[in-house]
C-alpha cells in the first residue's frame, strides 16, 4: 500500500485534531511532511506531534505552496472565507485536495473550485463526514433496498445542543455570517447533504424560517458586565456564565481556545478572548434556530430543524416510506425499521466509533486516502461535484429565510453551469 504525504493548512480543531490523528494511528498510510498555521503554538505542537521539519513549517499557505513541497495531497483546514485561494492554488500546485465543510460563503467560489478541479484533474473532496459513518450508511443501504418503499417524507432535526450553540455560534468563530458563513451552511450543510443523498434526487423548491431569537443584548440580565468574569450579577442564576462553565464541565470545550488548560490559563484565556464575553453581549449575528422545507422531483418532500436550544447534541431522523418507516437517533447508534404490511420492527444498535462525528472524521480520511492512490479521473463520494448541489441549497434557504419564507425554485435560483 503506497503511503501518501500530505500537506496540512490550517492547523486547528479540525486539521490537526480531527483528521491528522489519522496519520498518528495509521503511519504507513499517511505521513504530513509540512504545515502552514498562522499559531505559533498550534504550528509548533502539529510539527511536534508529525515530526516535520523547521524548514517545512510555514505561517501561510501561500509560502506553503510556493515551496513545492514534494506530497500527494492537501488538507485545506483554514476558516470559512479562507478556503477558496488554498484549495485553487494547491489543485494547481497538482495536489489533490480534502477541504473542510463548507467549501465557501460565496456559491461563485464553489462553482469556480468544482471547475479547478476538473480542469486540472485532481479530486477536490468536501468533509461532508455524515456521510461515511456506520449511522447514515446503515439507513442508506436499508432506503436501497426497498426495505420501506418509496420514500414519501423525512424529517431531520439537529440538536446543537445549548452550551455547544453559546461555545460554537455565539461567542466563538463561526458566530457571525459576515466573518464566517450563515448557519445553515456553516453547522447544517452536513444536513443538506445528508438529505440529498438519503433522496437520491434533485430538489426542486426551497423554503425556510429562523432567526436569531435570544442570544442578543436585549435579552442580557439586568447590570451584566461585557465579560462575565468581571462580576455579573446573574452568575448564578445564567446558564451560559463563562468561568463557571469552562472552570467546570466544560473544561473541554476550553481547551478549543487555550493550550494552557490550567485553572490560571483558562482564566486567563476567559479575560482576553471572545469566549469570555457575556452570550449576550457578543458580535453573532447567526440564528440560534432555523427550519427548511424541501420538495424534490418526485414530490417527495423533508423537513429540517436546527435549533441550539436542546440538552443533547445529536441528529434524529424518521423517514416515512410507502412500506414502512425508519427512525434513527445518532448520538446512540440505534435504528429501527417498521414494516407496515407484518408490523414487525427491527431496531439495530450499531457499535459506537471511537473517532468524532459518529466515526465520520476518520472514515472521510480513510476513504480518501484509497481514492487518490486509485485515482483514475473519476469523483470521490464526497466530490466537490457532489456537495456542489447541497452547498447550493444552503444559499438558497438563507435566501429564503432573508425574504420571509419565499418558495425558491432551484433550477431558476442558481446556474450550475
Amino acid at each position: 500500500m503506497k503511503k501518501i504525504k500530505a500537506v496540512l493548512i490550517g492547523a486547528g480543531d479540525r486539521g490537526a485534531k480531527a483528521y491528522a490523528p489519522y496519520a498518528v494511528s495509521y503511519p504507513h498510510e499517511l505521513e504530513f511532511v509540512a504545515v502552514a498555521e498562522p499559531n505559533t503554538e498550534k504550528r509548533n505542537n502539529f510539527a511536534t506531534e508529525h515530526s516535520i521539519s523547521e524548514n517545512n513549517c510555514f505561517t501561510s499557505w501561500e509560502e506553503l505552496l510556493d515551496c513545492n513541497i514534494d506530497a500527494d495531497v492537501a488538507l485545506v483546514c483554514t476558516l470559512d472565507r479562507e478556503h477558496y485561494e488554498p484549495t485553487v492554488r494547491a489543485i494547481k500546485r497538482g495536489y489533490h485536495v480534502l477541504l473542510e465543510k463548507p467549501m465557501s460563503p460565496d456559491p461563485e467560489e464553489c462553482i469556480s473550485m468544482v471547475k479547478a478541479a476538473e480542469e486540472h484533474g485532481k479530486l477536490l473532496t468536501i468533509c461532508h463526514v455524515l456521510r461515511y459513518t456506520p449511522f447514515w450508511q446503515t439507513i442508506k443501504k436499508i432506503i436501497e433496498k426497498g426495505t420501506i418503499g418509496d420514500v414519501v417524507s423525512i424529517q431531520l432535526n439537529e440538536n446543537v445542543e445549548v452550551m455547544h450553540m453559546s461555545h460554537s455560534f455565539v461567542r466563538g468563530n463561526w458566530n457571525n455570517s459576515d466573518k464566517s458563513s450563515p448557519m445553515i451552511l456553516q453547522k447544517s450543510c452536513h444536513d443538506m447533504d445528508i438529505l440529498m443523498y438519503l433522496m437520491d434526487q434533485k430538489c426542486m423548491y426551497v423554503s425556510s424560517f429562523g432567526s436569531l431569537m435570544h442570544f442578543k443584548k436585549e435579552n442580557a440580565p439586568e447590570g451584566a458586565p461585557l465579560r462575565c468574569l468581571d462580576g455579573c450579577p446573574a452568575e448564578n442564576e445564567c446558564p451560559f456564565h463563562a468561568g463557571r462553565y469552562y472552570l467546570g464541565e466544560g473544561r473541554g470545550w476550553a481547551r478549543k481556545f487555550t493550550t494552557d488548560d490550567t485553572r490560571e490559563g483558562i482564566i486567563d484565556a476567559l479575560n482576553t478572548t471572545p469566549y469570555g464575553k457575556c452570550v449576550y453581549q457578543s458580535d453573532n449575528n447567526v440564528v440560534d434556530h432555523q427550519v427548511v422545507n424541501l420538495e424534490f422531483e418526485t414530490g417527495a418532500t423533508a423537513t429540517f430543524s436546527m435549533c441550539g436550544f436542546t440538552r443533547e447534541q445529536t441528529r434524529i431522523v424518521q423517514i416515512m416510506g410507502t412500506k414502512g418507516e425508519i427512525r434513527g437517533k445518532m448520538d446512540e447508534n440505534t435504528i429501527s425499521v417498521f414494516d407496515f404490511l407484518s408490523q414487525n420492527e427491527t431496531v439495530t444498535h450499531l457499535n459506537k466509533p471511537l473517532s468524532g462525528h459518529g466515526g465520520g472524521d476518520e472514515g472521510i480520511v480513510r476513504d480518501f486516502l484509497n481514492e487518490v492512490r486509485n485515482y483514475n479521473g473519476g469523483q470521490s463520494r464526497s466530490s466537490a461535484a457532489v456537495s456542489l448541489e447541497s452547498h447550493l441549497l444552503a444559499f438558497a434557504a438563507e435566501a429564503s429565510r432573508l425574504d420571509n419564507g419565499k418558495v425558491i425554485d432551484i433550477s431558476k435560483h442558481y446556474q450550475l453551469r
